[in-house]
């Protein structure tokens, strides 16, 4: 793993945690102006997965969340912003992953290559 994959998953979530730094997610709907079931589709989970404190304070909703939160974090300052970053987390391919975008990947557990993808983009490498 290079430096910038390991610095890659220290961004900076704090806002959307809890004491506990568990993530809380009525503060990234309440952010991102999305309802439970728009993050739960975003994040690639049925919609109940987000309604129970306790199904979303398991280990691989938390996970999850942090991925997306940590990928749009890290795209937020390319993109003018959060919601910008979030708009292209959802809908912007990413050309070596075969056009797949953000969202697509880290729904089917594939947040690795994403990180990957940005590394070498922020390195200087082409898209």
């Amino acid at each position: 793993m290079s430096e910038t994959s390991a610095a890659f998953g220290q961004l900076r979530v704090g806002p959307f945690a809890d004491r506990a730094g568990k993530i809380e997610v009525d503060r990234i709907a309440d952010d991102f102006g999305m309802s439970k079931t728009q993050l739960a589709s975003t994040i690639g989970l049925a919609r109940e997965a987000l309604y129970k404190s306790s199904r979303s304070r398991s280990p691989k909703i938390q996970m999850r969340l942090r991925e997306m939160l940590e990928i749009v974090e890290r795209i937020s300052g390319w993109a003018g912003g959060r919601q910008q970053a979030m708009s292209g987390y959802r809908a912007q391919p990413i050309p070596a992953v075969r056009d797949r975008t953000a969202e697509a990947l880290v729904k089917e557990g594939r947040a690795a290559e994403v990180r990957d993808y940005l590394d070498h983009v922020a390195l200087g490498g082409f898209a």
